[in-house]
């Protein structure tokens, strides 16, 4: 199982010159914890995160943002999407077709695959769903 088939294509973005109080009312709005940061062309810029909201001081989303992307493609076996999660203990990552935003995969939507009874190979036995 690759990413294009467990990801969200309809990706909640907001502007790095957005308000952290607009950023908190999307989170909040969405049910969501984090969202990509984007630019007028689509470009990936960050990803911000309640953690984010929480942990740093800013007015703008650009000021409290984690600026260093880790991103994977459609064509990513979801068992690399889950080790990079782990190993960099991050929540979601964007997934990028030629360096443009096309989905998102949080941790929930592997989790709701192997719900779902997918075979992905995880370093967590599994159980019969």
């Amino acid at each position: 199982m690759v990413a294009k088939n467990i990801m969200t294509r309809k990706v909640i973005t907001i502007d790095p010159a957005a308000a952290v109080k607009e950023l908190a009312k999307v989170l909040s709005r969405s049910c969501i914890s984090g969202v990509p940061v984007v630019d007028k062309k689509g470009k990936v810029l960050g990803v911000v995160s309640e953690a984010d909201i929480i942990g740093k001081k800013g007015k703008q989303v650009k000021s409290i943002m984690t600026a260093e992307v880790i991103s994977v493609t459609e064509e990513t076996p979801v068992s690399e999407v889950a080790a990079l999660m782990t190993g960099h203990r991050i929540k979601r990552v964007p997934v990028l077709r030629d360096n443009k935003l096309v989905g998102i995969i949080s941790q929930g939507d592997i989790v709701s695959a192997v719900a779902r009874g997918e075979h992905i190979a995880l370093h967590t036995p599994i159980y019969d769903l």
